[in-house]
């Protein structure tokens, strides 16, 4: 009952009418034509829905709200893993937001192992792009420092810095975020002279 209300209370509100058209067959009697139709409505439906479950999520982990975004990340990720496959790279950013809340909620073995499962895929396509890259090494940093492994959450974050810069330039937001969690891992050691000028690059 406590998971069921979780669930409504997350996302399930919002994307119960959503399911029913996505959960029900398509009439076996049906033409090639309308069958196609038919598919491709399902899979607009099925992304639309991922994208409602993602950003609830994200607003969620935004909040502060850990424990209500992990019923929101677990339909996306299923979802996602019905439109793009087992081990689509589309599947990353569910993965990484599953890690952030577990992480948030202090379940640092849930986190762990999505994050592996993030890695595994990245690792495994070849063509996997640096934004996407940079955004596994900035959870994995995360994680690290939820850990108190500060040198290696230094690695996964100067990694985030590197990957963000050629993806989006040197003095974009993007990159800036990888500064601001480095500056807190420096904070964390009462480094504060490299905290600070960390601080002021971002």
């Amino acid at each position: 009952v406590a998971h069921q209300k979780a669930d409504w209370v997350s996302i399930h509100e919002q994307i119960c009418q959503l399911l029913i058209p996505i959960r029900t067959s398509l009439p076996f009697l049906l033409s090639e034509k309308e069958r196609k139709h038919g598919t491709e409505q399902l899979v607009k439906r099925q992304k639309y829905i991922i994208d409602l479950a993602y950003s609830t999520a994200r607003e969620f982990v935004w909040d502060g709200k850990h424990q209500e975004a992990i019923p929101a990340a677990l339909h996306a990720l299923r979802l996602s893993t019905e439109v793009y496959g087992s081990n689509s790279v589309q599947l990353v950013p569910a993965y990484l937001l599953l890690a952030e809340a577990s992480t948030g909620v202090g379940r640092l073995p849930e986190a762990s192992k999505y994050l592996s499962q993030a890695q595994w895929i990245v690792l495994t396509t070849p063509d996997c792009g640096a934004a996407v890259q940079c955004k596994l090494h900035r959870s994995l940093g995360l994680f690290c420092t939820a850990e108190g492994n500060f040198e290696q959450a230094l690695y996964h974050l100067a990694n985030d810095i590197y990957l963000a810069s050629s993806a989006f330039g040197l003095k974009s937001v993007e990159a800036s975020g990888g500064y601001f969690h480095m500056a807190n891992v420096f904070f964390r050691q009462n480094k504060m002279d490299i905290a600070n000028s960390l601080y002021a690059e971002v």
